[in-house]
């Protein structure tokens, strides 16, 4: 079984394109997020809203799951803001790049403790669990959540936090062992290591 090592690895045409097409996909799905947002606002507020954070966080999960290569997740969060920006989302430019910056941060150093080696559900559910925390404690500062008192600031970081366990991390795994079963991801890292 091939496994990546913790040193700068070169990357691919195809795992750029690879890269490239998670970061645009994103920034669909992004745009269609602000309206579902919007929605889950009117029904819960920022408890309802927090349920879907871990969607916004998966494309750069995926890469880094797929790919498996230092500074996948930077580059694919980098890519994804800089697109976001350039369709114009309802965030702005600093939160979209903030935002990124956070994600990949924390997804690059979770899996650098691994050592880009360990890609079992808990290594993941753990990634899209620390993917949370840092970008809530700048998104609470730039957009108001202070104002929300503590008790629902504790609650919407759990349920943001679960979500990311879920729909970032676990769905990651789902999504990318799926593809990998398929032969498509052969030439990728999760390819000679998923069978």
């Amino acid at each position: 079984m091939s496994t990546p090592t913790t040193k700068l690895q070169r990357f691919t045409t195809i795992e750029i394109v690879l890269m490239a097409i998670l970061a645009m996909a994103n920034a669909v799905i992004t745009v269609f997020l602000s309206s579902v947002n919007q929605f889950l606002t009117t029904l819960g507020g920022p408890i309802a809203t927090s349920t879907i954070v871990g969607i916004y966080m998966i494309y750069g999960v995926l890469a880094m799951y797929i790919i498996r290569k230092p500074g996948t997740a930077f580059i694919t969060f980098m890519l994804g803001a800089t697109v976001q920006t350039l369709l114009g989302n309802s965030y702005g430019m600093a939160a979209s790049v903030v935002a990124a910056l956070c994600y990949a941060l924390a997804v690059e150093l979770i899996c650098m403790l691994f050592r880009y080696r360990r890609w079992n559900v808990g290594v993941m559910m753990t990634i899209g669990f620390c993917a949370v925390p840092l970008w809530f404690i700048f998104a609470a500062n730039m957009f108001g959540y202070l104002k929300w008192g503590l008790p629902q600031l504790t609650i919407a970081l759990i349920v943001r936090c679960i979500s990311g366990i879920i729909l970032c991390g676990w769905l990651s795994k789902m999504v990318g062992d799926a593809m990998a079963r398929t032969g498509l991801l052969r030439t990728f890292n999760i390819g000679r290591d998923v069978k």
